[in-house]
């Protein structure tokens, strides 16, 4: 398994309020885009980024007990949810909150945690494939079927959302899993990359087989700056090889 991230703080934000894991060793993998002003969306997604790296050694990479990786995950999350509400309750600190992408690969399946507008792909064999489904406001309207998908890139409230981390007690975390086959790329971004790209872009850049992964996700990150690079940028791409469990860069944290 190898896998390259990279996070860019835009052309018009003052900070970078994004937040990535990377763990080639554990196979995991997480993105968080924090919300609430510098102060907050900083220490909401670190704190995301915390708990799941500290809990889930022990709770799913080499658990006794097979198949409870998607559990430990919800309650990795449950925890920093819990975390990231009793620190809101300060001043500096009131709304904020924070998406969460997941990833977990672990015997030969791929479990994914989600909650936010944060965003996970799976490239197979050329074809990408939206996993997550954004919990937002506009990503609402068109499930409705009153915004066209053109409509929703463009309306004024489609950074609104309806799901995140530290807003209540109780946050309803999306959960999937899904067989990986030799060869698949998982793509985890923030909304500040694919919001700048055109339809077909994303598979297009994926799909190039001479690129390297450090390739496709600069490439990717150098397009959505040339768009504007109008909110903080931060992508993940990883390679799903259960022969090879060397990594591009392997750490964790803010960048």
């Amino acid at each position: 398994m190898q896998a390259f991230a990279l996070t860019e703080i835009g052309k018009v934000r003052k900070d970078n309020e994004d937040s990535y894991l990377v763990s080639v060793g554990r196979g995991l993998f997480s993105v968080a885009d924090g919300m609430g002003g510098y102060a907050g969306g900083q220490v909401a997604s670190s704190i995301a980024i915390r708990v799941l790296e500290q809990e889930l050694p022990s709770q799913a990479v080499g658990a006794d007990a097979p198949g409870n990786y998607g559990e430990a995950l919800l309650a990795a999350l449950q925890k920093a949810n819990k975390i990231i509400l009793a620190q809101g309750q300060k001043e500096e600190y009131l709304g904020m909150g924070t998406t969460v992408t997941t990833a977990q690969f672990a015997d030969g399946r791929l479990w994914i945690a989600h909650i936010g507008d944060s965003r996970a792909y799976l490239c197979r064999a050329g074809h990408v494939r939206h996993l997550t489904q954004d919990h937002s406001l506009v990503n609402e309207l068109v499930q409705q079927g009153e915004l066209t998908l053109e409509e929703a890139q463009n309306h004024p409230r489609r950074h609104v959302l309806t799901r995140a981390l530290g807003v209540n007690e109780q946050p309803e975390i999306d959960l999937m899993q899904l067989p990986v086959q030799e060869g698949d790329l998982l793509l985890l971004c923030t909304d500040g990359l694919y919001n700048q790209l055109k339809a077909g872009e994303l598979e297009q850049i994926l799909a190039q087989q001479e690129d390297s992964l450090q390739g496709k996700v600069q490439n990717l990150v150098n397009l959505a700056l040339e768009r504007g690079g109008h909110d903080n940028i931060t992508a993940i791409l990883v390679r799903y090889d259960c022969l090879d469990n060397s990594s591009l860069n392997n750490g964790a944290g803010k960048r």
